[in-house]
């Protein structure tokens, strides 16, 4: 169950399923944003993914040396993708 009293909308909750999906994106950037420890975001995405999703989820998780800091290479050293402002809505923007 989630600790973190703060309900979620819609928009936000794809984001955090999104965010703790991409391999580069550490559980640290969530909490930074979201306030949601790395139980949180288990708690979540296995309420809101089928089980079989989250099990495939769990086990890409546990073998990625990326979604936690302390597992990161030192050249990595950013949350976001160099071009995050210039996406939206999962699109990337005319320059």
């Amino acid at each position: 169950m989630l600790q973190s009293s703060r309900t979620f909308t819609e928009i936000e909750i794809d984001r955090i399923i999104e965010m703790a999906w991409e391999d580069r994106t550490p559980f640290d950037a969530i909490k930074f944003q979201f306030q949601l420890s790395e139980a949180d975001v288990k708690a979540l995405m296995k309420k809101e993914l089928k089980f079989s999703s989250y099990k495939l989820w769990r086990k890409r998780v546990e073998n990625c040396k990326t979604k936690h800091l302390a597992k990161r290479v030192d050249g990595i050293d950013r949350f976001k993708c160099a071009l995050q402002r210039t996406i939206s809505n999962n699109k990337i923007s005319k320059r």
